[in-house]
């Protein structure tokens, strides 16, 4: 069982009958890097820190695929609608390759979700993302100190 990576609290198989999201990961990568704010109030570079903040953007990605895919979604969850793979490549001029390897990455790092053969940012807006990234944060944060618990118990610790 899993726990639904849309609504956070249904137990489910494969698909959340609550939120109707398909659930296609087994993990999640949650990195944070820290760095500078951006000095310039332009939201582009704030845009870019964001991203770069959570791992998603690396210098391997020289045309910024990513970033890019990023943006189309947020703009995408702006409107309330969800976009399929062929959607995003086409109106970004990528290979459906590239975006379903960018895509996979947004997913496991639970900032998008696959419904229904298109996907969408996991939330509305960009604070509640962080707001459930926290969430996700606290809650692994909260296993790995159990399990710390349980192992220090064993060992006598």
């Amino acid at each position: 069982m899993q726990i639904c990576i849309v609504c956070q609290k249904h137990n489910i198989n494969k698909q959340c009958i609550y939120c109707n999201a398909m659930i296609f990961k087994k993990f999640q990568r949650i990195t944070i890097i820290k760095s500078n704010r951006p000095v310039v109030h332009d939201i582009n570079e704030q845009l870019q820190w964001l991203g770069s903040s959570l791992g998603l953007f690396n210098l391997r990605d020289k045309d910024k695929s990513c970033f890019r895919i990023f943006i189309e979604l947020l703009k995408s969850a702006k409107k309330k609608i969800s976009l399929s793979s062929d959607e995003l490549a086409s109106k970004l001029s990528l290979s459906r390759g590239t975006v379903v390897h960018h895509l996979n990455k947004l997913m496991q790092a639970g900032i998008v979700v696959h419904d229904q053969g298109k996907y969408i940012l996991r939330v509305e807006n960009l604070e509640v993302l962080i707001d459930e990234l926290q969430k996700d944060i606290k809650r692994t944060t909260e296993d790995l100190k159990d399990i710390a618990k349980e192992i220090d118990k064993v060992l006598g610790l």
